[in-house]
C-alpha cells in the first residue's frame, strides 16, 4: 500500500504562492530526497502547469542560471514514474506519463494508495484542502521559510472539514537558510 505526502513550501505568515519567495538549496534538498521514496505525483491542474514541463527542461537542458540542486531535482522528478492530475478543465496533455482524472477524487486516490510502491507526493494548494477535507494525506511535510510575504494564497485557506484533523508530530530539520521543515503524520 502507498503513503499519500503531502509536503509544500510556505512562508510564517502562511503564503504558499511560489512567486513570493524562492526555495534555498537546502530546501530544494530535502524535497529531492522526498523524491527518492515517490512513485506517483498527484496534481490540480494549476501545480501540474507549473511543474510540467518547467522541471522536465530543466532536466533536459539546464541553464546557466540553474543552481546545481536545481538541475539534480530536476533529473530525481523525471525519474518518477507517474504524474495523476485531477482537474475539471485540463483536456489534453503532451507528457505520457500523466494521467487526468475529471471526477471522483477520493475512490480515484484510493485505488492509487492500494496499489504496491512508493509513496504519492501531492504539493499545490487547492487540492490539498481537497485531500485533508476528504482525510486522505498520510504524512505531511510543511516547510516554513524566514519570511512574511503579506499577500498570496494561504495554506488551507477555506478548507472545509466535518471534524478536526488531529495530527501527531514525528520530527523537524532545521536548515542553514533559517526555513524549518515539519513533518506530521495522521493519528
Amino acid at each position: 500500500m502507498s503513503k499519500l505526502v503531502f509536503a509544500i513550501n510556505t512562508t510564517l505568515d502562511g503564503c504558499c504562492d511560489h512567486t513570493k519567495f524562492f526555495p534555498s538549496e537546502d530546501t530544494m534538498a530535502y524535497f529531492m530526497k522526498l523524491l527518492q521514496d515517490t512513485g506517483t505525483f498527484l496534481y490540480g491542474r494549476k501545480t501540474y502547469e507549473l511543474m510540467v514541463p518547467y522541471w522536465p527542461d530543466v532536466a533536459k537542458s539546464p541553464g546557466t542560471e540553474d543552481r546545481e540542486v536545481d538541475i539534480a531535482y530536476a533529473q530525481a522528478y523525471i525519474a518518477v514514474d507517474k504524474i495523476v492530475v485531477f482537474s475539471r478543465s485540463l483536456q489534453n496533455v503532451e507528457d505520457e506519463k500523466t494521467t487526468i482524472f475529471h471526477t471522483n477524487l477520493q475512490n480515484e486516490v484510493l485505488k492509487l494508495k492500494q496499489e504496491p510502491g512508493k509513496n504519492i507526493l501531492a504539493g499545490g494548494i487547492d487540492l490539498a484542502s481537497q485531500l485533508a477535507e476528504l482525510d486522505l494525506i498520510d504524512e505531511y511535510h510543511i516547510v516554513v521559510h524566514p519570511l512574511i510575504a503579506g499577500e498570496g494564497k494561504r495554506l488551507f485557506d477555506g478548507i472545509k472539514l466535518q471534524q478536526k484533523l488531529q495530527l501527531k508530530f514525528v520530527g523537524s530539520k532545521v536548515f542553514d537558510s533559517g526555513a524549518v521543515a515539519l513533518r506530521y503524520t495522521k493519528e
